[in-house]
């Protein structure tokens, strides 16, 4: 390692030593499983979201081995809210995996941890260098933006060409073994809290002496990369049913699609398609549909307009659904909305 190189992990090093953060739930334990899961929940999610749902699944799977056995439908219940349920249904086959393939004990290598579901290799590093003191480079959004800046890297990281140089160059930064969980935690800290993409605090950064992007005043510029997803809209209407036991029609999504897993109301793409399932369900008179107003929810690529229909009726909807009490249907995996829903019901 060259000696700019080295500076720059020691540097790292001795700044998380004094000024990082040490106040996060899972900073204060090597535990695998502990780190493993605020890495897959930390993924796309602010830390203050991720707070209140760690302390949760931790309360209810204490270990490993409680979250390979708990019904999948328990998980996406925990989940509800926290979005991207792929991450859940991941994180439920990796625990069942870390049990059946491994004993109950997290693999130590990031190519054995890589075979598990929903673990990449940024995923993989940060449990092998965090827990287990490997010289393994993560490469998540901060760390990208950390080191672009600092070295300098120009390369458009839309290009996966372009990010296996930058890759590469992550590992010639690491440090001795001892130093791993310190390092991996600094440079992930220093991108959270210092090196943040608009502003960032130079004054207080500890690479600002030597990063290539203070120096030319452009840190704004990195790191570079040209493509960006497209932003879609899709319009749906929901049947909102309910019958005179106050019971709600609720049936599981299927995987893949919107809400792959969860509970949700009856899904159509208009309002001409409701209409005719209703009148195909109804048993004698049509009911009254009520037209709510409609509103917007935020995915991270996509605008969902949601149309709300409610009406009261006995028969039931589908057959990949069924009549649930309020209290019981508020326990379900539901997508963010409908659990807003409902719980104004």
């Amino acid at each position: 390692m060259s000696e700019a190189l080295s500076e720059l992990s020691q540097r790292v090093v001795r700044w998380q030593r004094s000024h990082g953060r040490h106040d996060l739930p899972w900073q204060r334990t090597r535990d695998p499983y502990h780190v493993w899961l605020s890495e897959v929940m930390l993924q796309q999610t602010q830390v203050v979201t991720v707070m209140a749902y760690f302390e949760r699944f931790l309360q209810r799977f204490a270990q490993v081995q409680d979250l390979a056995q708990a019904p999948l439908d328990e998980v996406l219940a925990l989940w509800s809210g926290l979005g991207y349920y792929s991450r859940a249904r991941n994180l439920h086959a990796c625990a069942q995996q870390v049990v059946s393939r491994f004993g109950g004990q997290f693999p130590f290598t990031e190519a054995e941890l890589q075979t598990l579901p929903g673990i990449g290799p940024s995923t993989a590093a940060a449990i092998a260098s965090i827990c287990f003191s490997q010289r393994a480079a993560i490469l998540d959004g901060n760390v990208k933006r950390v080191l672009s800046r600092a070295l300098g890297f120009e390369g458009d990281l839309a290009s996966s060409q372009q990010e296996k140089l930058l890759w590469q160059q992550a590992r010639e930064v690491l440090p001795a073994a001892q130093d791993m969980p310190t390092y991996t935690q600094g440079v992930m800290d220093l991108g959270a809290t210092v090196c943040i993409s608009r502003q960032p605090r130079c004054g207080v950064c500890p690479l600002s002496s030597m990063c290539v992007a203070h120096a030319q005043n452009r840190a704004e510029a990195y790191p570079v990369k040209t493509r960006k997803l497209k932003r879609t809209s899709q319009s749906l209407w929901l049947l909102c049913a309910s019958n005179a036991s106050g019971q709600v029609w609720l049936r599981q999504r299927p995987v893949p699609g919107v809400w792959a897993g969860l509970y949700c109301f009856e899904l159509f793409d208009d309002p001409e398609a409701l209409t005719s399932h209703v009148l195909a369900s109804s048993q004698g008179a049509a009911p009254v549909l009520a037209h709510q107003a409609p509103f917007k929810h935020v995915l991270t690529h996509k605008d969902l307009h949601l149309h709300a229909v409610r009406c009261v009726m006995e028969a039931p909807l589908s057959h990949a659904g069924r009549w649930f009490a309020l209290e019981e249907a508020l326990q379900l995996g539901l997508p963010a909305p409908i659990k807003t829903m409902l719980a104004q019901w």
